[in-house]
C-alpha cells in the first residue's frame, strides 16, 4: 500500500493539472476524457522525474508527489491539446 499511495496521488493531481491547464488555454478541441488521461499519465511521469532527480525541497513526501503530478499532468495535457488542435 505504501508504494501505491504516491502513484495514486500523482495520477489524481496529474488529472487535475491536465484539466486546469487545458481549461486555462481553452483547448476545446480536446474532450474531458482525453485531458484527464493525458494529465494522469503526465502526473505519473512528473512524479517519477521528481523522484529520479532527487529534487531536495523543503516540502517532502506526498506533497512533493502532488506538486510533481500537477505540473507533469499540466504539461502533458497541454502538449496533447496542442497536437490535437493542430491536427484539425
Amino acid at each position: 500500500m505504501e508504494a501505491l499511495l504516491p502513484l495514486m496521488i500523482q495520477m489524481i493531481s496529474g488529472a487535475l493539472g491536465g484539466n486546469i491547464a487545458s481549461g486555462m488555454l481553452r483547448q476545446v478541441g480536446v474532450n474531458a476524457m482525453t485531458r484527464t488521461v493525458a494529465g494522469a499519465l503526465g502526473g505519473i511521469g512528473g512524479g517519477m522525474l521528481l523522484t529520479m532527480f532527487g529534487v531536495e525541497t523543503p516540502i517532502t513526501g506526498l506533497i512533493a508527489d502532488g506538486i510533481g503530478g500537477l505540473v507533469g499532468g499540466g504539461i502533458l495535457a497541454t502538449i496533447v491539446g496542442g497536437v490535437a488542435t493542430r491536427a484539425r
